[in-house]
């Protein structure tokens, strides 16, 4: 685990490569909805069998998050790493040779479990650990912001590549970009012992006690869906405008700089999300170290609901996806530094890789319900409308549920309570 640096600077090289490697594990992962339609059209499989295969990856990063943190905290966080990037390389190498759903759903597992070791609840730990008191909360806005940034790139060069070879080619490329993960490893530092408090109560300890904090259970549930709205989003929007969107006029803005088809539009729709949340999720984090990041929380997912409302009620254009993409983009990732800093504040530095882990658990078993239902749905009435209603609704739960939740460290069984500035 990484060590607090002495000076108050926010750049420091563990941020800088924890950022990037946020950013290669997320430009991969966004972009798999761009195979939707080339993987259906190749082997005539329904909309559900490769929405499966994605879910059944949301569903398997989910259940790798705890674990992966839980390794972390014991064997150290280059341990994870490794194992992580190795098994997201393995999952897209057999993943490209798979020729029916049932490989394809099976080696999306190894995905997935890949994308948990090298994903947030790890790097976002290490982060957070090593970030001063005082720049914990943008740090982790940062981080999280390269992430999103991954996303920009990741989707339009998946569209490219698609446009010269196969989608399989195409796998096999990302598998040895994903190994480029370990080339940055020396950044992040080397590890810490732990405190004497720390080391006073056992990862058992701390987690029952999460549990049975109804805090903990709200941040749980609330997580739901900011799952499922992103996971259906990456998964189906492009393939939702590729199919529903009006024409792109000849002569316009879109044209003119090549965008003339909507699956173009729809690629691009992923990108301009991500880079509408690189300035979002570092305004979060800038916010989360002013406000209570409750009501932060609360009004993110309100606007989400207003803006996915809006959306499906009018006619789907070219302007309305882009406006879309931008206001959806700048709520995008917003959530995840101040859910994590949230956890942090509350239960402590020491499990945080875990504690948040659980808590992404709940995300990612909404990301495993808004991508398999998307395509169950769209099987079943040849359109998205109901299931983004559903996502609409959720999204409303969310900013509620929030509400009640009590902001304040949790004091350690049997210990001092815990200072606001030793967990801020």
């Amino acid at each position: 685990m990484s060590a607090p640096p002495k000076s108050a600077s926010l750049f420091t090289p563990i941020l800088i490569g924890g950022s990037i490697i946020l950013l290669i594990n997320f430009s991969l992962r966004a972009s798999f909805g761009v195979f939707q339609i080339p993987v259906a059209q190749e082997f005539g499989w329904p909309r559900t069998d490769f929405s499966l295969a994605i879910a059944i990856q949301n569903l398997a990063w989910g259940i790798g998050q705890p674990i992966f943190g839980a390794l972390a905290e014991k064997w150290g966080d280059k341990f994870a790493i490794v194992l992580g990037t190795f098994l997201y390389a393995l999952g897209l190498v057999f993943s490209a040779y798979a020729t029916t759903p049932e490989a394809m759903q099976l080696w999306e597992i190894a995905v997935g479990f890949g994308i948990a070791g090298t994903g947030f609840g790890v790097i976002l730990a290490i982060v957070g650990r090593a970030a001063s008191d005082e720049n914990r909360s943008l740090a982790l806005g940062i981080a999280t912001a390269a992430g999103s940034a991954g996303q920009v790139f990741g989707a339009p060069l998946a569209e490219i590549l698609l446009a010269y070879m196969s989608w399989q080619s195409v796998f096999l490329i990302f598998a040895a970009l994903v190994m480029t993960i370990l080339l940055f490893l020396p950044l992040l530092g080397k590890g810490k012992p732990a405190s004497r408090q720390e080391l006073h109560e056992s990862l058992g300890t701390v987690l029952g006690r999460a549990f049975r904090d109804p805090s903990y259970l709200m941040i749980f549930a609330g997580f739901f869906s900011c799952g499922y709205q992103l996971a259906f989003i990456t998964a189906h929007f492009p393939a939702m405008v590729a199919e529903s969107c009006g024409p792109i006029a000849p002569g316009g803005l879109l044209a003119s700089i090549g965008i003339t088809t909507t699956s173009a539009l729809g690629a691009i729709a992923i990108s301009v999300i991500g880079l509408a949340n690189i300035g979002g999720a570092i305004f979060a984090g800038w916010l989360g170290k002013r406000y209570m990041k409750k009501y932060l929380l609360a009004g993110v997912y309100t606007l989400r609901t207003i803006a996915s409302a809006a959306f499906i009620l009018m006619p789907i254009t070219p302007t309305s996806v882009l406006i879309f993409s931008l206001v959806m983009g700048a709520l995008w990732l917003a959530t995840v530094p101040l859910t994590s800093g949230l956890v942090a504040y509350i239960y402590g530095l020491r499990y945080m890789g875990t504690l948040y882990g659980f808590v992404f658990l709940s995300h990612q078993l909404g990301s495993f319900l808004g991508v398999w239902l998307g395509g169950k749905l769209y099987d079943i009435y040849g359109n998205y409308t109901l299931v983004w209603w559903v996502g609409v609704g959720i999204g409303a739960f969310s900013a509620l549920i929030h509400l009640p939740i009590r902001e304040k460290p949790l004091a350690s069984l049997g210990d001092a309570p815990m200072t606001a500035k030793a967990a801020a």
